[in-house]
């Protein structure tokens, strides 16, 4: 395994996680997260992400479930929440968004359902046009130095709310957001490529990645249809197929699966590889729903050396998907 630093911070992470985003409780069973997140550990695999949102907590339950039953050393691994959606079905005024009060609340139960003392990394699931950004850092804060969380982050932020609330913790002396947790893959490249260049050089920013197969999109398992019991066939969920399935993008996976060939590796490891060989990413989030998958994916490690600039540069011609570059 190999592991990065989260941005200018001091703490390392694997340079591939394992998330919980729509398996946990609603694909897989406690004793299959007990076999992939044992799994995923014994290959270095050191974050684990989380969401007070997956499952409506039922998420962090599971994998607090599991984390206690491992008994691993807890300087060993490091934990995510996030914090915005919510964790009941029917919200009422306060349980969501990133006021004090829901960001004070939510970071409590997400201990609670994890059952541990304190969160490595805590996450604004989304911005809060509504709350003001000085009460976001300032409760952040508040929650750092209490001991509750280690760092604090963003989640699909633009580069400009997260510069604001550096400039926020700048000027009260305080600790801005060390992470974000962008949307990164072949198709979605934006924000990692280009909005979020001048935080990587200015303030050093980590980054977290989901969705590096595209909501298994690259894996090439859509590329005839929807299998049966596929997180796009998921009740709820119809949001994401219409999103993710058009036919121009699965040509598109169609004609990569050749690149995947010729370098003896599959698809999905590819388009893993290729988000990793990323040196801005810190670390891709895997979300596997079988042990064959999750070793399949862990083999991203040893691919992405063999991706050369011309290996990249043939990727590109087929997913015409490189943001254009500002010429400055």
């Amino acid at each position: 395994m190999e592991y990065r630093r989260l941005g200018r911070t001091g703490l390392q992470l694997s340079v591939l996680a394992f998330g919980s985003w729509v398996t946990f409780f609603k694909q897989i069973d406690d004793t299959l997260v007990d076999r992939l997140m044992g799994i995923a550990y014994d290959d270095g695999i050191n974050f684990f992400d989380n969401a007070e949102a997956y499952a409506l907590g039922e998420s962090e339950k599971m994998m607090g479930r599991i984390l206690k039953k491992k008994n691993w050393q807890r300087s060993s691994y490091v934990v995510s929440s996030k914090v915005f959606f919510g964790a009941y079905k029917d919200k009422k005024p306060n349980q969501m968004g990133l006021s004090r009060k829901h960001i004070t609340e939510a970071c409590h139960e997400a201990l609670q359902r994890f059952q541990l003392d304190y969160l490595d990394l805590y996450f604004c699931h989304r911005p809060d046009k509504d709350t003001p950004v000085e009460e976001v850092v300032w409760t952040m804060n508040i929650l750092l130095q209490q001991g509750k969380i280690l760092y604090w982050g963003t989640s699909e932020w633009s580069a400009q709310a997260i510069m604001e609330a550096h400039m926020v913790a700048r000027e009260n002396h305080l600790i801005g957001p060390a992470m974000e947790q962008p949307e990164y893959n072949l198709f979605n490249r934006d924000k990692i490529e280009k909005e979020y260049l001048n935080i990587f050089r200015d303030i050093g920013l980590g980054t977290t990645i989901w969705s590096p197969l595209a909501s298994g999109l690259l894996t090439g398992k859509y590329n005839s249809g929807i299998p049966e019991g596929s997180r796009l066939g998921l009740e709820g969920f119809e949001w994401l197929k219409d999103k993710t399935l058009a036919q121009e993008k699965i040509e598109k996976v169609k004609r990569l699966e050749k690149v995947a060939q010729q370098l003896n590796t599959s698809l999905a490891t590819l388009s893993i590889a290729w988000c990793i060989r990323n040196p801005n990413v810190t670390t891709a989030i895997l979300g596997a729903t079988k042990e064959a998958q999750l070793m399949e994916n862990l083999k991203a490690i040893g691919c992405y050396p063999a991706l050369t600039l011309d290996v990249m540069e043939e990727i590109d011609l087929i997913m015409g998907t490189a943001p254009e570059q500002d010429p400055f």
